[in-house]
């Protein structure tokens, strides 16, 4: 029996020129925000998209000009597929590709071609850890609208793992790796920044920072190094999740911490919030008020994290 996996995770501008149509398909979806009557979530999305291109591409400029999420996800494809086949002792048996929810390669396409390659059985298995409408959601309503058009039955979706031992080690293995940058290892302070999410989804039930919680509690749990929750990447007039992380930080800041260790909680792999929000303007915020920050790495092709992968996949037979 074969088995197609797709990883499935938002997915990010591909160049410069591909910024305007990501942030179109991305504000499109009205399980990210609703603008308006159902009628109109189109054409705002696409004033959005046009207003805010130069802000981000500007962004994106600064890390190279594109988002590394579909080289990394591709990578973590790859490296699942190399431990799914090896531990089932038959190559070929699994066929693991990234799905993206905003940008190629889109799931469906991806969806479509492991089904013109014969596959039995289909697995979507989400890169958000934690459960949100707006990401895994969404995301998860894309790859099953995509798996029963092209006939795929029963298709198995993983659509989250806060507490998964693998996961849990791997953040751990992350946080030990950015303990060893800081300076002072009894006066720095912990953070674990997350992406914001707007505070209407969470009193409507959402369970995204409950699990959040979770993992930071086995964490701290299985570290005995204790953090502070914030969140980052607020977008929109709405009221968001606080504390936000840049006030977090200059509430560090103005009570005389010189290190922080910034561990980005929500994130499996680096993209814009990492590379640009964290390491280049937090970072440089913070310079100016005298505190080195510190970010953990990402979990992106950590070979724990991949092996994660692999039992929750292996867990879906």
């Amino acid at each position: 029996m074969t088995t197609g996996v797709v990883l499935l995770n938002m997915g990010g501008p591909d160049s410069i020129k591909s910024v305007r149509p990501f942030l179109y398909n991305l504000f499109s979806d009205r399980k990210i925000i609703r603008l308006g009557p159902v009628i109109f979530q189109k054409p705002i999305a696409w004033l959005i998209a046009r207003n805010r291109t130069s802000k981000s591409a500007a962004c994106y400029e600064k890390i190279g000009g594109k988002s590394p999420i579909l080289e990394i996800t591709t990578r973590q494809a790859l490296a699942l597929q190399k431990e799914l086949n090896k531990s089932r002792g038959s190559a070929g048996q699994y066929e693991c590709v990234p799905g993206m929810r905003y940008y190629a390669p889109r799931t469906p396409v991806q969806v479509s071609g492991l089904a013109e390659k014969g596959m039995d059985r289909l697995v979507g298995l989400s890169m958000y850890p934690h459960y949100s409408l707006a990401t895994s959601g969404s995301s998860i309503e894309d790859f099953m609208k995509a798996a029963r058009r092209c006939g795929f039955k029963n298709p198995v979706v993983v659509d989250s793992y806060p507490e998964h031992p693998l996961y849990i080690k791997a953040l751990a293995e992350c946080l030990k790796t950015g303990i060893k940058s800081i300076n002072d290892r009894q006066g720095f302070r912990l953070i674990y920044s997350a992406h914001s999410l707007p505070v209407k989804m969470v009193e409507q039930g959402d369970p995204y920072v409950d699990h959040v919680k979770k993992t930071i509690f086995v964490l701290e749990r299985e570290t005995g190094i204790r953090g502070q929750l914030c969140f980052q990447s607020r977008s929109g007039p709405v009221r968001w999740l606080e504390p936000a992380t840049d006030a977090l930080l200059h509430e560090l800041a103005a009570k005389g911490v010189k290190e922080i260790l910034c561990m980005p909680i929500s994130f499996v792999s680096d993209h814009v919030e990492t590379l640009y929000e964290i390491d280049l303007l937090y970072t440089e915020m913070m310079k100016k008020e005298g505190v080195r920050l510190v970010r953990t790495p990402s979990l992106n092709v950590n070979s724990t994290f991949i092996r994660c992968l692999r039992e929750l996949v292996l867990g879906c037979n």
